[in-house]
């Protein structure tokens, strides 16, 4: 079920370098609360699908542990509900077309992945002392 998402707003707030190069929409994949994100991007460089997706699987080994997952498994929707990570990229699913254009699909639990963010927003101001 095509809907609406803030999610490409929310990215151009932290990386302010994309804004007017992103957009965004999100699916509803019967789910009440798992979206699918369609990311489409033209890069300055060549690249291939085995690049694109081994860059994803190192940053959800580190430095995103917990907040970026990396999967090559056929699931299904409803095997991420009540996933914590932000996002869940799906190597199945990843293309690169002509040299640089990349569409990479990502999960996420739109309700308990933005629930753990904000737990872990809380934990890091009590670390703090904020």
């Amino acid at each position: 079920i095509p809907t609406t998402t803030g999610a490409a707003r929310a990215v151009t707030v932290v990386m302010p370098a994309l804004k007017g190069k992103l957009d965004g929409m999100a699916l509803r994949v019967p789910t009440s609360t798992v979206s699918l994100c369609d990311f489409v991007a033209t890069l300055e460089k060549t690249v291939t699908k085995e690049e694109t997706n081994r860059a994803f699987k190192e940053a959800a080994s580190e430095p995103l542990r917990g907040i970026l997952e990396y999967i090559e498994e056929p699931l299904v929707s409803i095997d991420f509900k009540g996933n914590p990570a932000s996002s869940i990229v799906d190597g199945l699913a990843t293309m690169v077309i002509g040299d640089n254009m990349v569409k990479v699909l990502a999960w996420y639990d739109n309700e308990w992945g933005y629930a753990c963010r904000t737990a872990d927003l809380c934990s890091y101001i009590a670390r703090k002392g904020l």
